[in-house]
């Protein structure tokens, strides 16, 4: 057998300028040399890839995905007040048709009232010990030397705040979770930080023999979890209205009687199925919304847990709320500030400081629109046909 050349695809990089026109070049140029790409859109962009260090590697393109405007959504918040745009990036057709219809009903009953109730990110450490006796006096140990760790924890973030430290008993071991305010960023990257800083004061001070590890998968970082979902992981938010019995019938071309019918029956197949939540859909408004707007969208996993909770009420009325006890997101760092991540942020008055709480709010909102908006679809039989008309499977 001949001898094979090696690192025949090794990717091009330039060590000193790797975000330099003749390196971006080169990659492209090492693409259509090996694959049948000819890259005629993936290379064409209008951001400058000098903004791009710390958000990827080997840059040689973009991806560019449709933004389709819904809404405007109507919130009553505590921090998202008026009328607002939703920009939402996906190619699945019906998406944002049925996002502007759960929208336009919503604002017609008066508005989406929001309320952020929780703020809190985690890093968590397990600390391993002789035996469980050591491990209950580690966690006493904790408790009265709570303000030392917060200060050492400080001392790597001017944003972040240490709030408290969860703590579970298992065997030998404690698992711990550490809870921070996290200011407009969404925090993993920081937390992390804060929390390797407070371990090592603790391995430093603690008068006993301990081993950690920084993440003893407590924290359960992209991968949806109970944990989360009952102590929060991110933002944890409400989203709820009450629907005159006659403006459903209007919009939605179904009775709340029937509505709530359905609700039991799914409530049902979802304890069934053991999801991370009792709605329709909620990955989908929130996956079109952190591509538009820059988010970690692997953070879908966590973020699209939900909570559904509605009521027929005895007029015939029909009360509906989300509450999403772990949606991870960020005004600020991270993706935020890519150009067009950036303007899709700027569209809703959400870029910077000080807004990852109206975000929330304008996310909450949104994702309670498309539950009421689908789950009124699937009961008048009208889903099947949208999709026909609007989505992939048209003739």
């Amino acid at each position: 057998m001949p001898d094979l050349p090696t690192n025949l695809l090794k990717i091009p990089r330039a060590r000193d300028d790797d975000y330099g026109a003749a390196a971006i070049e080169a990659r492209q140029e090492h693409v259509r040399t090996h694959t049948a790409s000819t890259l005629d859109h993936v290379a064409s962009y209008s951001l400058d890839p000098a903004t791009l260090p710390g958000n990827i590697e080997n840059f040689f393109g973009v991806a560019q995905v449709p933004i389709g405007l819904a809404g405007p959504v109507l919130v009553n918040g505590e921090h998202a007040q008026g009328e607002f745009l939703v920009p939402l990036a996906t190619t699945e057709g019906t998406l944002v048709a049925s996002y502007s219809r759960g929208m336009k009903l919503c604002r017609e009953a008066g508005g989406i009232t929001t309320t952020v109730l929780d703020d809190r990110m985690q890093r968590a450490p397990v600390f391993s010990f002789d035996n469980a006796r050591s491990a209950k006096a580690f966690a006493g140990w904790l408790d009265a030397h709570f303000e030392e760790i917060a200060a050492a924890a400080q001392t790597t973030t001017r944003s972040g705040r240490l709030l408290d430290i969860q703590k579970f008993s298992v065997s030998k071991l404690l698992y711990t979770r550490f809870n921070y305010s996290t200011g407009d960023a969404a925090g993993q990257n920081m937390t992390g930080k804060a929390t390797f800083a407070a371990c090592a004061w603790i391995k430093q001070n603690y008068p006993g023999e301990l081993h950690f590890l920084l993440e003893g998968q407590f924290a359960t970082d992209k991968k949806t979890s109970v944990v989360n979902m009952l102590h929060t992981r991110g933002k944890r938010v409400v989203a709820e209205i009450t629907l005159p019995k006659d403006l459903v019938q209007e919009h939605m071309n179904v009775s709340t009687d029937k509505l709530w019918a359905a609700r039991l029956r799914g409530q049902l197949g979802s304890i069934m199925s053991v999801t991370n939540n009792n709605g329709n859909h909620s990955a989908n408004g929130i996956t079109a919304m952190f591509i538009a707007t820059g988010q970690d969208v692997a953070n879908v996993a966590e973020s699209s847990a939900m909570y559904g909770f509605s009521e027929l009420l005895p007029n015939g009325d029909f009360y509906a709320s989300v509450t999403l006890p772990s949606l991870i997101i960020a005004t600020y760092g991270g993706g935020t500030g890519l150009a067009t991540q950036r303007e899709c942020l700027e569209v809703m008055d959400c870029y910077g400081a000080g807004k990852v709480h109206k975000l929330a709010e304008i996310i909450a909102a949104t994702v309670l629109a498309g539950e009421l908006s689908l789950g009124s679809a699937v009961v008048a039989e009208e889903w099947v046909q949208a999709h026909d008309d609007l989505g992939r499977n048209r003739p």
